[in-house]
């Protein structure tokens, strides 16, 4: 049986990797998106707000420079971890 290919044996460090967060279309969504990245990854960045069709949902696109795994996997769990956060892909 073939193996399938982790995120772990994909991605080389440090790399480009961008998160979409889903979340309400609250005004505070993107300031606590980017309170989390700030803590794990500190940069400067210009997050990308797509509303959805209804507008009650917003994508947040945010890319950073990952320097390990550990480092994406935490992001991935802190930013689902926000209660106006539906997911996190």
């Amino acid at each position: 049986m073939e193996q399938q290919a982790t995120l772990r044996d994909l991605l080389e460090f440090p790399c480009q990797f961008s998160y979409k967060v889903m979340g309400h279309a609250n005004p505070e969504l993107v300031g606590r998106v980017l309170e989390v990245i700030q803590r794990h990854a500190p940069g400067d960045y210009n997050p990308k707000v797509t509303p959805s069709a209804k507008g009650n949902w917003h994508a947040v696109s945010v890319t950073i420079t990952a320097t390990n795994i550990d480092q994406v996997e935490t992001l991935y769990k802190e930013l689902g971890e926000i209660d106006i956060v539906k997911m996190v892909l």
